[in-house]
């Protein structure tokens, strides 16, 4: 899975007052447009540009390629539940079977069975699979999800969306993402 970020667009990476970017999947970009208002409105600090430049007849500034916040925004401990954050939980790939096609989501214990719509309970499934199972437990079906479905932190979505980067990804952007990675010898 990529998201698809246009190279002509001149996004900017938005850090947080740590230097972090406020989020990793989908990476936390602003329009060249919403990054130059912050600026205007003393809410961003430039640290990068890119080469081009915007002009009024009194004033020219070149665009910023990364920006950071001025105040610290503390991120949530735990994110909101969304098919898409239990797409990214489960790294985009059916539970049963790997496939990463026809995405939708099952209940591990069906609703009718009194299962609720829960991290705990909820977890990425292909449509055929999904069929497959249908309203039955794991075990009667024979469809073990292969990890159990938990409640994740942004932290665990963070690693994750790091496995699906964007198809575009500045050189000025590069000292700020992966940072915490640990380096290769």
């Amino acid at each position: 899975m990529t998201i698809f970020v246009s190279p002509q667009s001149l996004p900017a990476l938005v850090l947080n007052a740590d230097y972090r970017p406020l989020s990793y999947y989908p990476l936390s970009l602003w329009s060249w447009q919403d990054a130059v208002k912050a600026v205007f409105l003393d809410r961003v600090q430039i640290v990068a540009e890119y080469d081009q430049a915007v002009s009024s007849p009194s004033f020219s500034m070149r665009l910023p390629s990364v920006v950071c916040l001025k105040t610290y925004i503390k991120p949530s401990r735990f994110p909101a539940f969304t098919r898409f954050n239990v797409f990214l939980r489960d790294r985009f790939e059916c539970q049963y079977c790997g496939s990463p096609n026809e995405l939708t989501f099952d209940h591990v214990i069906p609703r009718r069975c009194g299962g609720q719509t829960t991290w705990e309970n909820v977890v990425a499934a292909c449509s055929p699979c999904n069929l497959k199972k249908g309203g039955v437990m794991p075990k009667e079906a024979g469809m073990i999800p292969q990890q159990k479905p938990y409640r994740p932190s942004v932290q665990d979505l963070h690693n994750n969306g790091r496995m699906f980067p964007p198809n575009f990804l500045h050189e000025s952007w590069m000292d700020y993402l992966y940072w915490d990675v640990e380096l290769q010898p």
